[in-house]
């Protein structure tokens, strides 16, 4: 997660909303159904990498930061019951610890929170859409388990076919955050267009998802650009919106998204062993493929791999 890019917030009420009709009427995403949880076999080889002696925050337990309600879904949300936490987020740490031979404990954090939590031992590790950067590999260890793609959603049925490079959105009204590495994507490509006499893009800024959502539907806007995840999740959930091109969130890079924990405690080994170990058992697709992620796999997990700004 880039931090310049705030993802909406789900409310309280909202995830009531969710977990309505809605959710049983929903094109590829179950709710209810994903509230069941997804396992994968204990990897001996990934148990054998956890340093001797290393120190847990609860001994055979792996505790994990995660984002519940600060974050829009799919990555964390409440199921149900209302403390049960769901979400691709907390499939992903549920498959680290059972490939580990550990219990999982998730607690919901802050995006404020979760850095020095991690590295003054209050959680093991966190697990938040975090992206793989230069400056945080000084102070963190990353195992990838998820490319990081932006993706451009339209109103289904509009006769946009494919954005997937400048020449693509010359003309088009798109909805972008400000000050995020899309809208930075989108300027180097209008300028690229206006020097070939191209049309302008015209970049539309909204506070809030619903006003995104209405712009759409409305046809005030052509298509949003944000992060892939978020714009799935809601297509899957809806029906109202299809993609119709990704590009990699550290473009013209790939960028990756990590399970992050604090650098050089030894635990990344045995962390990345057991998500590649998830991986090759197909429970890694599962959860991506519930959660409208699948476009973002990975083949493997790589630890501390070029990030942004290397």
């Amino acid at each position: 997660m880039m931090h310049s890019a705030k993802l909406a917030k789900l409310t309280a009420v909202a995830a009531v909303v969710l977990f309505s009709g809605v959710a049983n009427a929903a094109p590829g995403i179950d709710l209810i159904a994903n509230e069941t949880p997804i396992n994968t076999p204990k990897s001996a080889e990934a148990a054998a990498k956890i340093p001797a002696n290393f120190k847990f925050v609860e001994p055979g337990t792996l505790t994990v930061a995660l984002a519940v309600l600060g974050s829009a879904p799919p990555f964390g949300l409440f199921a149900r019951d209302n403390k049960t936490v769901i979400g691709s987020e907390a499939d992903i740490a549920r498959l680290v610890a059972d490939g580990l031979g550990l219990k999982l404990k998730v607690v919901p954090a802050s995006w404020e929170d979760w850095p020095l939590g991690v590295t003054s031992g209050k959680y093991d590790a966190a697990i938040y859409n975090i992206t793989v950067t230069k400056e945080r590999k000084t102070k963190f260890d990353f195992a990838t388990y998820r490319q990081d793609t932006l993706g451009f959603y339209v109103k289904t049925g509009s006769k946009i076919k494919s954005i997937t490079s400048a020449p693509d959105i010359a003309g088009k009204k798109i909805i972008v955050g400000s000050g995020t590495n899309q809208e930075a994507i989108l300027l180097a490509w209008d300028k690229e267009n206006q020097a070939k006499g191209l049309a302008p893009f015209q970049p539309q800024y909204v506070t809030d998802d619903a006003a995104a959502t209405l712009a759409i539907q409305s046809g005030r806007a052509d298509a949003t650009f944000g992060p892939n995840v978020t714009g799935a999740y809601k297509s899957l959930l809806t029906g109202k919106t299809v993609l119709v091109g990704t590009v990699a969130g550290g473009w013209p890079k790939t960028a990756n998204i990590a399970v992050t924990l604090k650098k050089g405690n030894g635990l990344v080994d045995a962390v990345q062993a057991s998500l590649n170990s998830a991986i090759a058992s197909g429970s890694y697709l599962k959860v991506l493929d519930r959660w409208g992620e699948s476009v973002e796999k990975i083949d493997h997990s790589e630890i501390n791999p070029p990030g942004l700004g290397d």
